[in-house]
């Protein structure tokens, strides 16, 4: 009888280097596993001395859809008809004098009226733009928050922003901390995954730091699932490897990894021997993720997906799927809102990839009974200013004193407005909402008490909400 093909030097060269790869790939793709069974449904001892959750949770998850690039609000909620009238003017220098711009100073700012028509919808009458006709069939589901502010005025830091609470690179991201206060709900996949989609005009580059677990053990980070290919790299056996031999192999390190800690009782080794259990897991669980051949035809055409082609339509599927299966926290990333020049143009084409399969998740979801538990954040990392930019054709710069993002599911007030900007859409005016008060609200709905969520760190006690004041929107919840 011949011998074993896994035999063979050549693929134990092929086990070694998956080996020395999976130190680090593998050690991303355990990220939001926990190191036994009993753990992976249950927060971890040592946030602020206590077991989460602080109190019942609205919410068992997050799905995070980030518009890449700083959508305009004022071609998709916030309606400015002062800014048809004064259209072409001279913006009063009340509004802007001492405010930080991005990409006009030094420019004459000249006001620029929305480019496309708005329209009210549902019972609640909520204006949508005719850009987004998909998600207008949802105005009585979402509650549209119009007085966001930030406090970073370019897209990398502005994202750090977004995901951290802070300008600072290397702080823990949301996703992390919230898996790291809750753990996961399931075993087999990470309890945070990332996936990107790109269209659009100028998509900026996204770093993996986004969803860095910082100062956290580095199993609570986020894993990105790849939009085509491979969803997870160096997951797969080697060529000739049984899943038999795996088993033994993986036994074997995780033995001596446990054995080495023993002595030195380091973190990241508890973290390398989760990653062999969890890329072992995953072997089989996500390939049933990814094949979507089980879902109904209707199914895909409602999202506009076509499996494996890295879409924006076929991530929202994998983010029902993922949501389905226990995943805490999922985030989709769509790069191309960056809308300096041909406005209109770019909006089409950015509406065009997410606006339905927006509408069809959140649909999804109140279909399947999830949208109850199960919070959906819609929104970028800054928005764009009511001044024209002509560069490229009309479009408009990074703004930050005012936008718009919505939300939906877990108790959230549907069919509602909160806030609002002033009449010229530049500075948000009434009940505004600083990204932190966003952090606080959703943690609010996980069951966590924001300002009690703490993790001592180089002689402080950090938390997502940061040192300044924070706010749960409490009045956006039912």
């Amino acid at each position: 009888m011949p011998q074993p093909i896994h035999t063979e030097p050549s693929n134990a060269i092929q086990r070694r280097t998956f080996l020395n790869r999976a130190g680090v790939g593998l050690g991303a793709a355990a990220i939001s596993s926990l190191l036994a069974a009993d753990e992976s449904r249950t927060p971890a001892d040592s946030v602020n001395h206590r077991r989460l959750p602080h109190f019942p949770s609205r919410i068992k998850r997050v799905i995070f859809l980030c518009m890449a690039g700083g959508p305009s609000h004022l071609e998709t909620f916030d309606f400015k008809p002062e800014l048809i009238r004064l259209h072409g003017q001279e913006m009063p220098e009340s509004f802007t004098e001492g405010q930080p711009i991005a990409q006009l100073q030094g420019q004459a700012l000249k006001i620029q009226q929305p480019l496309c028509t708005f329209s009210r919808h549902g019972q609640s009458g909520i204006e949508f733009s005719d850009f987004l006709p998909w998600q207008s069939k949802l105005a009585d589901d979402i509650c549209v928050v119009k007085s966001m502010v930030t406090e970073q005025i370019n897209h990398d830091p502005a994202h750090t922003f977004m995901n951290t609470g802070t300008a600072i690179s290397g702080r823990p991201s949301m996703g992390s901390w919230i898996t790291y206060g809750l753990g996961s709900e399931t075993q087999d996949l990470p309890g945070f995954v990332v996936m990107t989609s790109v269209g659009g005009r100028n998509p900026q580059p996204i770093a993996s730091r986004q969803w860095s677990s910082g100062f956290l053990p580095s199993r609570f980070q986020g894993v990105e699932f790849n939009a085509s290919g491979d969803p997870v790299q160096f997951v797969k056996n080697p060529a000739g490897v049984s899943r038999l031999a795996q088993r033994r192999l993986i036994d074997s390190i995780n033995q001596l990894n446990r054995h080495r800690n023993q002595l030195n009782q380091n973190p990241e080794t508890d973290t390398r021997i989760a990653a062999y259990e969890m890329a072992f897991r995953m072997q089989t669980a996500v390939p049933d993720l990814m094949d979507v051949n089980n879902e109904p035809q209707h199914i895909l055409d409602m999202y506009g997906a076509k499996p494996g082609d890295g879409s924006y339509a076929s991530n929202c599927l994998l983010a029902r799927r993922l949501a389905e299966r226990g995943v805490r926290f999922i985030q989709l990333y769509h790069r191309g809102w960056d809308h300096h020049g041909d406005l209109k143009k770019y909006m089409g084409i950015c509406c065009g990839h997410t606006d339905k399969p927006t509408w069809a998740l959140v649909e999804d979801l109140k279909q399947r009974d999830m949208l109850k538990d199960t919070l959906v954040i819609w929104g970028g990392e800054f928005g764009r200013t009511p001044m024209f930019q002509g560069k490229g054709g009309v479009g408009r710069d990074h703004h930050i004193k005012g936008f718009s993002m919505w939300m939906a599911g877990g108790g959230v007030r549907g069919g509602s407005t909160y806030g609002a900007t002033d009449d010229l859409g530049y500075h948000a005016v009434d009940e505004i909402v600083n990204v932190r008060d966003l952090h606080a609200t959703m943690l609010h709905m996980l069951g966590i008490q924001h300002d009690r969520f703490t993790v001592p760190f180089q002689g402080l006690d950090m938390k997502l909400t940061g040192v300044e004041h924070a706010r749960v929107v409490k009045e956006i919840l039912k």
